[in-house]
């Protein structure tokens, strides 16, 4: 793991640095181009992270005064769950240091905000091709075995 990862919030004054990540988050999944997310879908986004009334929240993995992580997560109802279940939306990791624990340092802290959320649950998809990814996924939680579908609308 590089010097002194710090998992910490997102704070307004990251913009600069959570942008880069974000956009890189988003060129992995192939959203660049014709295909990028609308800069209207990135602003509000950003904000959704700093509204009290928003199941959103974003935490960054810091290294020598720099972003070099994020983790995207929220809360929503379940009918299987009297208490809201826990969906972490996005992680990435900068390319340049991959491999070095920073991703699973950011699951680690949505996991301890779950606890303290009271969730019974935290789950999260990734795509069927990231292997490399599944490789840490397969050593700090199970398989659901589900199938996910999808419909553009």
């Amino acid at each position: 793991m590089p010097d002194e990862i710090l998992v910490r919030r997102l704070a307004r004054s990251d913009y600069e640095q959570w942008l880069p990540l974000w956009d890189g988050y988003n060129a992995f999944y192939g959203r660049t181009g014709p295909t990028a997310l609308s800069p209207e879908t990135t602003r509000m986004t950003w904000l959704r992270f700093f509204d009290a009334y928003e199941p959103m929240q974003a935490l960054v993995a810091e290294s020598g005064g720099r972003l070099v992580g994020l983790a995207h997560y929220l809360f929503h109802r379940s009918t299987t769950a009297i208490e809201p279940v826990c969906y972490l939306q996005d992680l990435f990791t900068d390319a340049s240091v991959r491999g070095q624990g920073i991703g699973g340092a950011l699951i680690s802290e949505v996991y301890a905000q779950a606890r303290l959320a009271g969730a019974p649950r935290l789950y999260w998809q990734t795509h069927e091709t990231n292997h490399a990814a599944q490789a840490l996924y397969d050593k700090l939680a199970e398989r659901s075995g589900f199938i996910v579908y999808r419909k553009v609308l």
